[in-house]
């Protein structure tokens, strides 16, 4: 057990080390015009992959069910919101904000995995969060690069990021399916709704102005950022299945400490001043001692059941 609990962990944190390396590539490195569209490529790449495995009998794979897409339903909204909202805050702040910032999800997980799953965490658990937030604030009360989108995008990222993981635990634990066959649905639902939500907000109409289609280094990480949307909804649903959401969402921002430092020489955008490090410092370490406390034994120790066994529905 605790094999498959650091193992999913471990996988999970370096496949969205390298997505968000490719998207911020993307985004900022060649300039790509739309994150919406490639949200879009994610979503058709994962329908695509999930289709061919399920030819080549590698994998099963449930048929639609109109009621089980109904039950699912706000699970795909939540993942529609967290992929656009994730893309979108990548695309306006620079790597080193952006992972400091996702911190906040953590917090947001803890309090909702105590109100909705009925779990609570210890105290050095809770200190190690407030002190990740803590380095998060300093970091933002100096960050020169600031932008009201970006902030207002990684916000409701976060939110969707907690919602989603929680949801995903509940649906996981009480549903009779797999995690290719919650990947199916939840690409199936948001396909339609990104095509028509990129239509209506003219994104579209920009990618015939742009001027990298024929640069084959912007194909290969294009084309990398859709695969690695595959790869990293399904490593996040495993790695959901065998912890807690909690322990899903720290071990993002863990992977985040690589990303704070390598994202300030990627994307070219990130500006230095010594209290903005100072909070990234704080924060990152802070990541560090909360990993620590979760792996060092096979039973999550970290997480300790009151006395009422009744738990509130999400939705």
């Amino acid at each position: 057990m605790w094999i498959e609990r650091f193992g999913s962990a471990l996988f999970y944190g370096l496949a969205s080390l390298m997505i968000t390396f490719a998207n911020k590539i993307v985004l900022t490195s060649y300039r790509f015009t739309s994150f919406q569209a490639l949200a879009l490529g994610q979503i058709t790449i994962t329908l695509v992959l999930l289709k061919i495995l399920k030819k080549l009998k590698l994998i099963n794979l449930v048929n639609f069910d109109p009621k089980t897409a109904w039950n699912i339903m706000p699970l795909a909204i939540f993942y529609f919101g967290n992929i656009l909202f994730g893309l979108g805050g990548t695309k306006s702040l620079n790597l080193p904000m952006f992972s400091v910032l996702r911190r906040f999800s953590v917090l947001m997980t803890m309090y909702g995995e105590q109100y909705i799953l009925r779990k609570n965490k210890s105290f050095s658990i809770q200190l190690s969060i407030y002190a990740m937030i803590l380095g998060a604030l300093v970091a933002a009360s100096d960050d020169l690069t600031f932008d009201i989108y970006g902030y207002t995008f990684i916000t409701l990222n976060n939110f969707f990021t907690t919602v989603n993981g929680i949801y995903t635990k509940k649906k996981l634990d009480n549903m009779k399916l797999g995690e290719y066959d919650l990947l199916y649905y939840n690409a199936l639902l948001t396909l339609f709704p990104m095509i028509i939500l990129s239509i209506y907000s003219g994104e579209i109409e920009k990618l015939y102005s742009y001027d990298e289609w024929l640069n084959p280094g912007f194909w290969f990480f294009f084309l990398m950022s859709s695969l690695m949307g595959f790869i990293l909804n399904f490593s996040w649903m495993l790695c959901t299945r065998f912890n807690s959401p909690l322990t899903t969402t720290v071990t993002g921002c863990l992977k985040n400490i690589l990303v704070t430092y390598l994202g300030m020489l990627i994307g070219g955008d990130y500006i230095f001043s010594s209290l903005n490090f100072v909070g990234l410092t704080i924060s990152s370490v802070s990541s560090v001692f909360y990993s620590y406390l979760t792996f060092s034994s096979s039973r999550p120790v970290d997480e300790v059941k009151p006395k009422q066994s009744k738990c509130t529905s999400l939705v």
